[in-house]
């Protein structure tokens, strides 16, 4: 049985990100929001276009106006007046100055813009009131940019603020990594699907829904296969279909030691290579991560220029298991594969704990709560109720895991507690 650490080190091994070549599409400005870019970005504009004004003031020419003060002010005469997206039509002379406004191209021979606080205006002439700095609120051409370098690398999501840099840059259409492909499926006799009514003994499928929503909030492609039965030809079936349409295969029950665990003893008749089948961590100990074979060539392993191994994920069946195996292990391995280049890892916060938290200090353990920002520090509060594996009630609203390592029985109130934070609070 692995550790925890052991685990999604093997898992992140296994990885390998999508192909910057083969896995790749153009798409539209409008929906790049969430994709990661597959190619540098350069633009041939700088940032900004041409130099311009920082502020509402006049424009001015340094020199003649480097000595003003209250009591001695410099007065100059305004020859044209400069809003945003005006083309200047005069130059700056000694004793000139053009009124000008916040983004406006800074005309010829001016340097300098004062800012309109510091100044009195009489008709066509200005008082300039205090002396500014030299080039003192002029944005320079090429300042924040300069063409032909790289604006944005490659292997970034592209969220509100990129997409703005990109917009400002004229990039209408962008390469990207295709999102992951991820095949969802659950076994067990016991499933029924959410609009069927329940027997006695029968159970709804939510670990599916769970899955898919898991996955789509990962930036991935849920392909849903439905419930299968725990029925060997059938699962052999549902897993070679899976790992010919898919990146990663998940699938939820059938990975303990029961009669009808059948998951692992179909992996290995289908060639596929198990790596791991127990992780020392509650819940989600019977997790089962496997490499199928390559849907090409099943029975060699795969060249440079070929997909890489479908990875199978094959989790407990109890929901909380489901959901904290995913954000343990499964969700850094879609970002890995995603083609980010960083940030896949967990992000792990040290926090303190409103609540007593315990542990047997058997396994790596982790309880789902919220985190509260209280008093400017950040505070983990435990769910109440049961914390069984199949307590899926208490899980809504999860947005951290408390962490209590092997060893550890007891975290009491206001101690710092390690937390897995799953969603900004």
């Amino acid at each position: 049985m692995l550790s925890v650490s052991n685990a999604q080190a093997t898992i992140l091994n296994l990885v390998q990100p999508l192909d910057n070549q083969r896995d790749t599409e153009i798409v539209d400005l409008f929906a790049a929001e969430s994709r990661i870019l597959a190619t540098p970005v350069t633009s041939p504009l700088d940032f900004p276009h041409w130099d311009n004004s920082a502020m509402d003031g006049y424009a001015v020419r340094y020199e003649d106006v480097q000595h003003s003060s209250a009591e001695q002010p410099t007065v100059l005469e305004i020859i044209e007046e400069i809003p945003a997206g005006y083309q200047p039509k005069c130059t700056i002379q000694a004793g000139q100055a053009a009124r000008i406004f916040t983004g406006a191209l800074m005309p010829a021979a001016a340097d300098t813009v004062v800012m309109q606080e510091k100044t009195r205006r009489e008709e066509n002439r200005v008082f300039i009131l205090a002396a500014p700095q030299s080039q003192e609120f002029v944005r320079k051409k090429a300042a924040f940019y300069q063409a032909g370098t790289q604006l944005l690398p490659a292997g970034i999501k592209l969220n509100a603020p990129e997409i703005a840099v990109l917009a400002a840059a004229q990039c209408a259409n962008l390469n990207v990594y295709r999102r992951p492909r991820v095949a969802i499926f659950s076994t067990g006799d016991e499933l029924v699907r959410v609009d069927e009514p329940l027997q006695p003994g029968q159970i709804v499928d939510s670990n599916q829904y769970a899955l898919a929503a898991l996955v789509r909030e990962s930036g991935a492609e849920p392909l849903l296969l439905g419930i299968v039965k725990d029925e060997p030809v059938a699962l052999s079936k549902v897993i070679t279909d899976a790992g010919a349409i898919a990146d990663i295969v998940l699938s939820s029950g059938g990975v303990s030691v029961g009669d009808y665990d059948y998951v692992d003893k179909i992996l290995e008749s289908l060639g596929a290579k198990i790596h791991i089948q127990a992780v020392d961590i509650r819940p989600g100990k019977p997790l089962t991560v496997a490499t199928l074979p390559t849907p090409s060539s099943p029975s060699s392993p795969s060249s440079p220029s070929s997909p890489p191994s479908p990875l199978y994920f094959g989790l407990p069946g109890n929901p909380a298991s489901v959901l904290v195996t995913f954000w343990r292990f499964v969700l850094p391995a879609i970002k890995k594969l995603s083609g980010i280049r960083a940030g896949w890892e967990p992000v792990f916060l040290k926090v303190r704990s409103h609540d007593e938290l315990r542990s047997d200090g058997k396994r790596e353990t982790y309880l789902w709560g919220k985190l509260h920002l209280i008093d400017g520090v950040y505070e983990f509060h435990k769910a109440d109720g049961s914390h069984s594996s199949g307590n899926l009630i208490n899980l809504a609203q999860t947005n951290a895991l408390a962490v209590l390592p092997l060893g550890k029985t007891l975290i009491s109130p206001q101690e710092e507690v390690e937390v897995l934070q799953l969603i900004k609070p």
